[in-house]
């Protein structure tokens, strides 16, 4: 493995991310199985925030994800509904 922790870890061999170093965790969005990259991480920060208001916490949560994950425009309210479910619901 390369890399650090400023500039990011890479494969020394493939150049991909380390398996050591993806944290990807599933949440259900639409009744399917989604994979979010740095979700833990993602709820820690808007909780940071100590919003109460669902749409706002919505909005901050889908710009954390969006910032590391592909999120399709036409599914971002049911990203929206499944991130504030697994925010609401920390271990589920």
């Amino acid at each position: 493995m390369g890399g650090n922790d400023q500039d990011g870890y890479y494969c020394t061999i493939c150049g991909g991310i380390p398996p050591d170093k993806i944290n990807i965790k599933q949440i259900l969005v639409d009744g399917k199985e989604t994979g979010i990259d740095k979700l833990d991480w993602i709820i820690a920060e808007v909780r940071k925030l100590k919003l109460s208001d669902d749409t706002v916490i919505t909005e901050e949560l889908l710009k954390r994800t969006r910032a590391l994950n592909y999120v399709p425009t036409k599914k971002a309210k049911e990203y929206g509904e499944a991130l504030l479910k697994a925010y609401k619901n920390p271990g589920d």
